[in-house]
């Protein structure tokens, strides 16, 4: 079945790489105006380029998640190329993995405060859209306790909380908000194709985790925050949708 985003505006806060640019470009091939933002000018202006071969509205901007002044400037640019917002993906994190002050306060100001203030930028777009909807990306570290990365298993388990809070504040104001939870995704230049690469027994601990013997693609996680985002899923709010190929029931 496929998905008709035809006349929606997107925006991807994080969509340059990996799951962020397969979702902003899975709403581009169905019909969506995209806009997305990262740090990097080069990879931004790539992917653009690469929305804008869909045919539909293409909008990129530099921003700094981590930066709430940022954002809100970077959500109002959005808004203007875009003609209004639709649904809003946040999608970026700040990988805080070591448990000292400077992990947990990358994991803070990007997983969970961009998300509060790429949300709050966007609400009034959203309450003038049509069927809005919010989807946020987690991950299955929110649901297990983690040595190697406390950090960034704390603050996707707010995530995915917040999730749920949102999705009771603005329901009254019609506006769908759900998340999704990765499991190991590995795509060019991302953290688990490095890992392979350097013969990590970490990357070899976790393939064998997953039953279906590989790690996920960024496309199968873009394809299941599409549906959320989509009418299929028009009575689904506060939800957070493990994506992981069983990873999670064998680790």
């Amino acid at each position: 079945m496929s998905l008709d985003f035809t006349g929606r505006k997107v925006v991807v806060c994080g969509g340059s790489r990996g799951i962020g640019r397969s979702t902003a470009l899975a709403f581009a091939a169905a019909g969506a105006a995209v806009s997305i933002c990262a740090r990097g000018a080069e990879q931004l202006e790539i992917t653009r380029q690469e929305l804008a071969a869909h045919g539909n509205p293409a909008h990129a901007g530099v921003c700094d998640l981590g930066d709430a002044e940022a954002i809100r400037s970077y959500i109002a640019a959005a808004a203007a190329a875009l003609g209004g917002i639709d649904i809003l993906i946040n999608n970026a994190s700040g990988f805080g993995m070591t448990d000292d002050a400077a992990g947990w306060a990358a994991g803070f100001a990007v997983d969970v405060m961009a998300v509060v203030h790429a949300s709050q930028a966007a609400l009034p777009y959203l309450l003038k859209a049509t069927a809005p909807a919010v989807v946020s990306v987690a991950s299955i570290s929110a649901y297990r306790p983690s040595g190697r990365s406390a950090p960034y298993a704390a603050v996707k388990a707010a995530v995915v909380q917040y999730t749920t809070s949102q999705a009771m504040m603005w329901a009254k104001q019609g506006i769908r908000v759900n998340a999704v939870a990765p499991g190991s995704i590995e795509f060019a230049g991302g953290t688990w194709e490095k890992r392979k690469e350097e013969g990590s027994p970490v990357y070899d601990a976790v393939l064998k985790s997953i039953p279906f013997g590989r790690l996920g693609e960024p496309e199968e996680v873009a394809d299941t925050i599409l549906f959320l985002a989509s009418p299929l899923a028009r009575w689904v709010t506060g939800q957070t949708l493990v994506v992981d190929g069983g990873q999670l029931l064998f680790s």
